[in-house]
């Protein structure tokens, strides 16, 4: 029997001991664990202020590319319309040298 009490005492110690241990862990890993999720609240919004940012990025060479566009086929009527008034040209000197061979 106090054999038994004996190494209920020294299980309890060690039990205690390992109770400390814990406590001393917990009581590091409490404010490392906080640091963290506030961390990871910092990151959420940087991430969130960045794909504002690259919103803001692609919303303006949408708006630029669009006008480039316009531009672009602006310039090909011109291009269209000058061909025309070539073409015109070339059909009326072709009359003229028609009618100066009779």
């Amino acid at each position: 029997m106090t054999k038994r009490v004996g190494k209920a005492e020294n299980h309890v110690l060690k039990l205690k001991q390992e109770i400390n241990l814990l406590q001393a862990q917990f009581s590091t890993f409490k404010p490392e664990n906080e640091a963290l999720r506030s961390g990871q609240g910092a990151s959420l919004t940087v991430v969130k202020q960045n794909s504002e940012v690259a919103l803001q990025n692609l919303c303006a060479v949408l708006n630029s590319a669009h006008a480039s566009i316009k531009q672009l086929v602006s310039g090909a009527e011109t291009l269209n319309f000058v061909a025309e008034i070539l073409k015109s040209i070339d059909r009326i000197s072709e009359v003229k040298d028609e009618e100066e061979k009779f």
